[in-house]
C-alpha cells in the first residue's frame, strides 16, 4: 500500500502543479475515480473545473485501445450542456449507411475515459435520464443494442448553484454520484500564482503524464484487499438508516449511500497508504458523500448541519 501511495503522490503533485485545488479534495476525488464512482462540482464559473478534469486525464499515459469496430477511444471528453441538447447528441446514434445498406452506430461523446459534463443541470430532464444507464452500468443501450464504455470510466460533470434555465437533478441521478465537492476560490496568493501561469499562452506546454492507465486498473483491483472492519460497516449502516428515520428528512440515504460511502473510505485509505478503513476516515467522508442524496421537508435546511448531527449523535458500536 506505502509503494500505491508514493505513486499517487507523485499524480496528485503532478495536477496540483498546473490546477488550484485543496489537497485532501484532490485526495477525494482521486479516491472517487479508483473506487469506480463519479464525481460532482457544485461550483462558480472560472474556478478551474474544466483545467482539473483535463489534468486528470493528461496525467495519465492511455494505451491504445481500439474497440471492435475500429474507431480509438479518446481518453478525454467535454461535454457542453445546454438546455437544447439531446439524448442522442451524448450517447451517439444510428444511421443508414448507402454504400454497405445497412445500418452503422455513431459513437457520441461519452465513449471516452475521462468525461467533463459541464453545467448538467442545463439539461432537460429526458437528457438528464441519459446518464442513468451510463453511470450504473457503464454500458449504452441503442435500438435494443448494448454498448460496453471504455474502462476505466469516469465522469465529472459540474452544477450550477443558481442562475436560469437550470433543471434539478433526480434523486436516482444525483445517488448515482458517489461524491459531491467544491472547489472554492483560492486565497489572494494563489490566485495571483493562477493568473501568472495561466496568462501565458504555453502554460500547459510542459504538463506530461506520470502514470500509465495501466496503473489505475491496478489501483482499482486493489481496493477491495483494503480491510473494513465489521464495526466500521456497522457504524456506516447505523448513519446511514440515522438519514432515514430523521423527522426533517422526507427522503434519506439508500442502502446504495452505505456502499459508495464503504467503497469511497477504501480507495482514500489506499489513496492515504493504509490497509484499513478507521472510523475517523467514515466521518470525514461522510458529508461530501451522502449529503447530495438527502431531500428535506424544508429544503431552505441546510443538509450538511443536519448529517453533523448525526455524526455527534451516533456511538460506536464495538462487538464483545
Amino acid at each position: 500500500m506505502k509503494q500505491v501511495h508514493l505513486e499517487i503522490e507523485k499524480l496528485i503533485s503532478n495536477i496540483r502543479s498546473i490546477v488550484y485545488i485543496d489537497g485532501k479534495k484532490l485526495e477525494y476525488i482521486i479516491a472517487a475515480k479508483i473506487a469506480g464512482g463519479h464525481v460532482m462540482l457544485a461550483d462558480s464559473h472560472g474556478v478551474g473545473k474544466t483545467s482539473l478534469a483535463r489534468a486528470l486525464a493528461g496525467s495519465i499515459q492511455w494505451e491504445d485501445e481500439v474497440p471492435d469496430n475500429g474507431t480509438k477511444i479518446d481518453s478525454f471528453s467535454r461535454i457542453q450542456c445546454t438546455v437544447d441538447l439531446l439524448p442522442q447528441d451524448i450517447l451517439g446514434y444510428t444511421r443508414f449507411l448507402s454504400s454497405s445498406d445497412s445500418m452503422i452506430f455513431t459513437e457520441g461523446p461519452i465513449f471516452a475515459h475521462f468525461i467533463l459534463c459541464d453545467e448538467i443541470n442545463l439539461l432537460t430532464p429526458k437528457t438528464q435520464g441519459s446518464f442513468f444507464q451510463v453511470m450504473e452500468e457503464q454500458t449504452v443501450s441503442i435500438e435494443g443494442k448494448t454498448y460496453v464504455l471504455p474502462d476505466p470510466f469516469f465522469i465529472i460533470a459540474t452544477m450550477n448553484l443558481e442562475g436560469v434555465h437550470l433543471f434539478p437533478l433526480p434523486a436516482p441521478q444525483l445517488d448515482r454520484f458517489m461524491l459531491r465537492v467544491s472547489m472554492g476560490f483560492p486565497e489572494a496568493s494563489v490566485e495571483a500564482e493562477i493568473v501568472t501561469m495561466h496568462g501565458k499562452e504555453n502554460s500547459w506546454a510542459n504538463f506530461r503524464p506520470v502514470i500509465t492507465s495501466g496503473d489505475l486498473l491496478a489501483w482499482q483491483a486493489l481496493v477491495d484487499e483494503v480491510s473494513i472492519h465489521p464495526d466500521v460497516i456497522e457504524y456506516i449502516v447505523a448513519l446511514v438508516r440515522k438519514t432515514r428515520s430523521h423527522p426533517d428528512v422526507h427522503m434519506g440515504g439508500s442502502p446504495r449511500a452505505g456502499i459508495k460511502v464503504s467503497r469511497l473510505a477504501r480507495a482514500l485509505a489506499l489513496v492515504r497508504g493504509d490497509d484499513y478503513v478507521s472510523i475517523d476516515l467514515i466521518k470525514e467522508i461522510f458529508i461530501p458523500t451522502v449529503a447530495h442524496r438527502i431531500i428535506m421537508h424544508d429544503a431552505t435546511r441546510d443538509v450538511p448541519e443536519l448529517l453533523r448531527t448525526i455524526l455527534d449523535s451516533t456511538p460506536v458500536e464495538k462487538r464483545s
